[in-house]
């Protein structure tokens, strides 16, 4: 229960207390504008409870983790529950998967040169040399 009352988790039971409290508060005004005729609030004055019961399922749920873990923590550990290395036999899928490295060969036209990149090439110089031209004006 000492892991529940650190700085961090007293943060927490703050933030929790005043959002919900600032949730129930907003459902009840919420509820005296329904009741003084505005018919939309009636939708709000049931989603801001349903808020706050989020917030509370939220914090209910990390403090049963946190006493998990801390008991996890605190307990000796098991030599049951160490499982062996599992062994690797010829032809066996490995654990871990590695990318496949593959050597990519440029694809070239007849003289040894891809000619559409070489096009490319011209087309990026002309348009260097030529600044204010638009790709129209190419003459290629």
């Amino acid at each position: 229960m000492r892991r529940l009352w650190t700085p961090a988790w007293i943060a927490r039971h703050v933030a929790m207390v005043v959002l919900v409290v600032g949730f129930l508060g907003l459902g009840w005004w919420q509820i005296s504008r329904a009741a003084a005729g505005n018919s939309l609030s009636w939708g709000y004055a049931v989603e801001w409870p349903i808020f706050a019961g989020f917030v509370v399922y939220v914090w209910w749920r990390e403090v049963k983790l946190a006493l998990r873990r801390a008991a996890e923590a605190d307990a000796p550990p098991a030599e049951s529950a160490v499982e062996p290395a599992p062994t690797v036999t010829i032809g066996s899928r490995p654990a871990v998967r590695r990318p496949v490295r593959v050597s990519r060969v440029p694809v070239t036209g007849e003289g040894g040169e891809d000619t559409d990149l070489a096009a490319y090439n011209r087309y990026l110089s002309w348009l260097n040399a030529n600044p204010g031209a638009r790709p129209g004006d190419y003459p290629g």
